[in-house]
Order: structure tokens, then sequence, then C-alpha cells
């Protein structure tokens, strides 16, 4: 065995394998991760509820699940609390019960910190029958140690609220825990006094279409809320110390089949509720969870099989959510179908790897439950009934069982109907029960079809490629269109080119490609292609290029002639260049069309720029350091002589101020005037002009004020004087 390459077209994956006539089978599955098919891979291959694993093709192929390592990936990501516990018991039942139906391990320390917040929602006087519900939920899961004095003031509780209840919520909450304290010891009493008027309560929320309302002053009914009220009343059903009465039990049996005349379906067959105020996952998940509970409570339902079949194919064909809400919903409804003793249904899927197929192997097909489980699947066995031709509704009656092993609980068809050749099919399969009374218990769901192709090296014969003049061969070539070819040809516009070649199966039946197309390219790049065509015998072109002198834009030159034929089912498809043409066309008459400009590569501008050749001017000469330290000592002569002058002058500091406040200001004046001389110095090392005169505009506003102030106590002195 080998493996080969995944090949995808359009949304569907072609897992390939390899017949002994060359020929290769290849099973037709939507790609796990398309968004754009909203049932991948479940709704594409018609799941029936003992699920029909057509899995590998192979000895050591997987065979298909439909809970996935993915599933398990997902509720970990969405589940996993940040902070070390869940923000409410709510989440973590809903977590809980989504690790432990895909079977995740679940932390210590997290289910210490749990059962801590269960054991003080119980313990609360303040606790509603809503955080008491979702507690005991917990606690069922978790098994947390809850002493019986605490269970029996709860169920005091409880029962108190049900007396009490007002709405369909009340009563769910209410009575939910009511039946998880029965589940988990049977030390206290849970029963209901009055079952049946309780029952009755509840019964007069439902509709007449199978709906109910949440309370009597509400008129708006629900889908979600007929799955809320199924297992309220299956919850009274088992929480009475009597039997109920019958007619009350036929009457909701009733709505139930109401409630299905109603249900959504697709065109593949998957059914599913719709609600105004839920989104169809949790609407059916809730309808599902009540059905289940009630069916377990009250015995067979007379829902039709292909409806319970309708509902698996929903769930299983809705992918991996990404949010936690919905993949519970799927994961819980998925469970509750596979645990249901009333109608049990059956699946058949498809093969997880991809791997060839050689005389020794087998196409082998498993049936399990929507789990991936086989434990519980009665006897029976499989049978290929149908091989329809795509894009025909003519069939080949087959009807031939596939052998069972029982050590690997497998489905093998030891060989592949005769006659079968490359190209489309879809095969019929058919779950047959072994004991016709399991068809009250389990589902089927009737014929699973699979598309199925068939792949092969096609042969290709009689290639050719000719240029005629008036319909005589004026030039043939032979070309292997499996091979190398570097054919030269000539002509002008009173001249045609004919390619022809055929395609034949390993069957030798004509085969008819989805692409045959051939490609002129001119050396300016302008591009032409035309369609090859078949006339079932042999695919023939003939280019005349009298009537081609527009289309070709009377480009005289060299043409580039390439080739291709392709097809999902063609192993040898092929796209190359079998050499060229040189064409002699006419001069263009002025109104012609010209050719249309080429695109430009968008990348183009990112690619490396021509090179830039600058020589520097060179540095100009300097003088010698003794000049420029005789220059530096002139530049200080104006400054000593500055000096010189104030001594000639007799300035001294006589007259500087005395008194604190005109000192003040006088030492400012002069500091300021530092200040500019220093920004003076500033502008010439680094500042630039903006930066100085902004900064000089502050310094000369503070000038002015101080040297006013300064000045004025000189001017009054002076005049005292």
């Amino acid at each position: 065995m080998r493996l080969i390459e995944q090949k995808w077209s359009g949304n569907c994956l072609l897992v390939s394998i390899t017949k002994p006539s060359t020929s290769r089978i290849e099973l037709e599955t939507s790609p796990p991760s398309s968004p754009a098919i909203k049932f991948a891979m479940a709704r594409k291959l018609g799941f029936t509820f003992l699920l029909l694993a057509v899995a590998s093709i192979c000895e050591a192929a997987a065979i298909f699940n439909p809970i996935s390592e993915s599933h398990k990936s997902a509720a970990i990501e969405l589940f996993s609390p940040a902070d070390g516990s869940f923000s409410s018991l709510e989440e973590a039942f809903e977590a809980l019960r989504t690790f432990e139906i895909l079977g995740i391990d679940t932390k210590p320390d997290l289910k210490d910190s749990t059962c801590k917040s269960v054991v003080d929602i119980l313990s609360s006087e303040s606790s509603n029958s809503k955080d008491l519900y979702h507690a005991l939920r917990v606690s069922s899961l978790l098994k947390c140690k809850i002493n019986k004095e605490a269970l029996t003031g709860v169920t005091s509780r409880l029962q108190g609220s049900v007396k009490d209840a007002k709405s369909l919520l009340d009563f769910y909450y209410s009575i939910g825990g009511l039946t998880l304290i029965k589940d988990q010891t049977s030390e206290v009493d849970v029963l209901l006094d009055d079952a049946d008027g309780i029952f009755q309560s509840i019964k007069a929320l439902s509709q007449s279409d199978g709906r109910w309302r949440y309370s009597s002053n509400n008129p708006d009914s629900s889908t979600y809320a007929a799955g809320v009220a199924l297992e309220t009343l299956s919850g009274i059903i088992t929480l009475t110390s009597s039997e109920l009465d019958g007619n009350l039990i036929e009457a909701l049996k009733k709505d139930v089949v109401k409630l299905f005349e109603n249900i959504d379906k697709y065109d593949d067959g998957a059914n599913f509720f719709n609600d105004q105020h839920q989104g169809p996952v949790s609407a059916t998940s809730s309808v599902v969870h009540g059905l289940t509970t009630f069916a377990s409570a009250s015995g067979t339902l007379n829902i039709p099989g292909d409806k319970i079949l309708g509902l698996a194919r929903f769930f299983l064909g809705i992918g991996i959510h990404g949010n936690s809400k919905d993949l519970y919903h799927q994961v819980d409804a998925l469970a509750c179908l596979d645990q249901n003793r009333a109608l049990v249904p059956l699946i058949l899927s498809l093969p997880a790897s991809v791997l060839s197929f050689t005389s020794q192997d087998k196409l082998k097909v498993r049936v399990t439950t929507v789990l991936g489980s086989t434990s519980t699947t009665p006897p029976l066995s499989v049978k290929l009934m149908q091989v329809f031709t795509s894009g025909s509704k003519d069939a080949s009656i087959i009807n031939q069982e596939l052998r069972f092993d029982p050590k690997e609980e497998v489905h093998t068809l030891d060989a592949f109907p005769a006659g079968v050749d490359v190209g489309k099919y879809i095969f019929a399969f058919e779950i047959v029960l072994s004991d016709p009374e399991h068809k009250k218990i389990y589902a089927t769901g009737g014929r699973t079809k699979v598309p199925v192709y068939v792949t092969g090296a096609i042969k290709i014969d009689n290639a050719k490629i000719e240029i005629l003049e008036s319909d005589s061969v004026e030039s043939q070539n032979k070309l292997d269109l499996s091979g190398k070819n570097d054919v030269a040809l000539s002509a002008n516009h009173l001249q045609k080119l004919r390619l022809s070649f055929q395609l034949t199966t390993p069957l030798q039946n004509p085969f008819n490609p989805h692409q045959a197309l051939l490609k002129l390219r001119h050396e300016s790049g302008v591009e032409h292609i035309f369609v090859v065509g078949n006339s079932r015998e042999h695919f023939k072109i003939t280019l005349d290029f009298l009537g081609l002198v527009e289309k070709l834009f009377y480009l005289s030159g060299k043409y580039d002639i390439e080739l291709t034929v392709g097809d999902a089912a063609m192993e040898n498809s092929f796209s190359q260049a079998h050499g060229h043409i040189d064409l002699d066309l006419p001069e263009v008459p002025e109104k012609a069309t010209r050719p249309p400009p080429q695109a430009v590569d968008p990348y183009s501008r990112f690619g490396p720029m021509p090179e830039i050749s600058h020589i520097f001017r060179p540095q100009e000469t300097r003088p010698s350091q003794q000049l420029s330290y005789a220059f530096l000592g002139l530049v200080f002569v104006p400054f000593l002589a500055f000096l010189v002058g104030l001594s000639r002058l007799g300035a001294n500091m006589k007259n500087f101020p005395t008194s604190t406040a005109p000192a003040t200001f006088a030492i400012l004046f002069h500091g300021g005037i530092a200040a500019v001389l220093v920004l003076y110095i500033l502008l010439w090392l680094k500042l630039d002009l903006f930066t100085t005169l902004k900064t000089l505009g502050v310094l000369g506003m503070f000038l002015l004020f101080v040297g006013h102030r300064a000045l004025s106590h000189l001017a009054s002195t002076s005049s005292k004087v």
C-alpha cells in the first residue's frame, strides 16, 4: 500500500484508490472545513442511523467516526475556564457534560472548586429552584458529597416550589431537581402528592400544533418550550407512586406527533425545529432531549424512523461550532439519540484516510451509532444494492452483500461490480437488520447513496497535428501527448491547422474529459483559446486562419502551441506545450481591432529597482589646525576689549539695589540677558531657527517685565537723589 496525493475539486475531496486495471476508485467527500457547505461531509454522504461507515479502502485505513478529535479540541478550547473556575454552575454542567460525552478527563482541582460551589448553593436558604437545579445537575456528574440533611431540605423546598409554580420554567426547575435527587439517592422521599393535577397544569400550556407556552399569561408558543415541557412531564411520570392516568399520556403522545408534523426539512433529509426566540440548534436539541426522556419514561413513541434519522443527520451535519452553547447542544443531543432505546439511529460513515487500492485491498464498511459505538448495534448485514452512473437515472441492480468480519466489526466488499469504468458513480448501500423486530428499535434510513469517482490512466492514441491547404495535407506531425514534443510549423492565412487525438478508458471505452482546450500564445503575450470538439470516436479541431485573422488581430509571427486535457477522473491529465507555428498574416487594415493591452504584473513594482550610480562631490580642503586656533583667539579679542572698556569707564556695582525686591528683579534681569546669550550659542550648535525664535519670544517678555521693574527702581532712586 502507498499513500497518494489528495485532490480537491470544488467542494469535493477525491480519495483515490487504485484498481488492478490501473484505474482508481475515489470516494467523494466534502472538505471538513469548507464554510460554503453548511452540512459538510455527513450530509453529502447521507448519514443513516446505524452509522454505516464506508470506511477505508485498505487494511490499515482508519474508520471515520462522527465525533472526532476536532470536537474534543474545540470543547477544551471553548469550555476551559480562564481563571480556574466556571462563571456559573449552568456553564459548569454544560462543560462537564460535554467532557463526559467526548471522553475528556476533568482536572481534580476543577472538581473540588466546583463541588464546593455546589455545596454552598444547596446549603444556602436564598437559593431559588433554578440555582438548586443546576447545582444538582453538576453534582450528578461530579458525585459531590452531600449529606442527607442537606438533600432533605432541598427536597422540601423544591416540593414547595412545585406547588407555587406559575410558569413552565418554574415546574421545569423544581421537578427536574427532584428527579435528580431521586437518581442520586433513595433515602429521601421525593414523590409528588398530586402528580395528575400537576401534569394537567403543565398540559394546559400546550398548543394545537404541538408547541407550548411558557405561562398562561404569555400567548406566544415555542418549540423550545415543547422540549422543556416533555422533559418536565417525563419527570412527573417518574416521581409518582402510582401510575398516571393513561389518557393523559396518550394525549401527550398525540402532541408529540403534531409537533413532528411541523418539522422543517432540508433536501438531504436532515430535520430540525426552528424557534422565533432560539436558534435551530438549541430548539432541536431541546426537543430531542425532551423526546428521548419522555420515551424512556412512557415507552415507545409513534414517530417515523426517518424523522428520528433526520434529527441525527442535522446534528451530524452542522460541523463543529465555535460557540460553547451550540457545541453542548449538539453533543448532548447526539448522546440522547445514542442512548435512546425507543428508536436508535444507525449511521453509515466514510473513510477517514486516503490510501491506494490494490487487488489485495478491500472496501470496508462499518455500522455504528451516532457516537461511533458498535457494541450496541444489533445483528445486521450491509448490501450494495445499486450503482448509478453520474448524470443518468438508470442504475445497475447489484444486490451484493458485503462480507462481515466479526473481529474488526467491518463489512467488506470483496470485489467491485463488473463494468465499472473510469467516471463518476453513485453506490447505494443498505443496512438490513437480521431480526425484523429490531425495525421498531433501530432507524437505518433506507439506502445510503455514496458518490464515487473511478479514476484511471486514460490511453491517448493517434495524436497528430497537420497543416492543410484546400483540404489537402501539406505537412503532418505525430505527437506523443504524454511526453515532450517540439514541432515547428509554418502557415499563411490561406491555410488551416488541424489537431486530432483519441482518448480511451482502461476498458476501451471512449472517454470524454471535462476540458480539452487548445491555446495559441503570440510572442507579444496575446493568447487565444479554442475548445477541442468531440465526435465521441475522437477529438478534433480545425483552425481556418482566413476566418481567424481578425480574432488574431492580424498579428504575424511565432505562436506557441499548448494543449490542455483534464478531468477529475483522469489520472494523466496534462497541460503542456507541443511546439510553435509561424503565421504569415495580411497587413493590418486601418480600422482593424487592436490587440488588448497586456496585463501588468501588480507585484512587479516590488521587484528590484535599477541601480543608481552617483559620485559625491569631493570634500573641500580645510585650513591647518594652527590657523584655526589663531582665528578662535581673534574671536575673543572684542570681548576682551569690552572688558577693558568697562574698567576704563569706571563700571562698578555701587548702584546695584540692596533691598530684597529690587535686587531680585535686577538679578533676574541680568540672568535673562545671560539666557539670551546661551540661546544664541545653542542656535549655533544645534537648535533650528523656529525653535530659537519661540524661545526668544518667551525670554523677551520675561526680560521686558523684570527689566522694567529694575530700571524703575533705579529711576526712582536717582530722582530722590
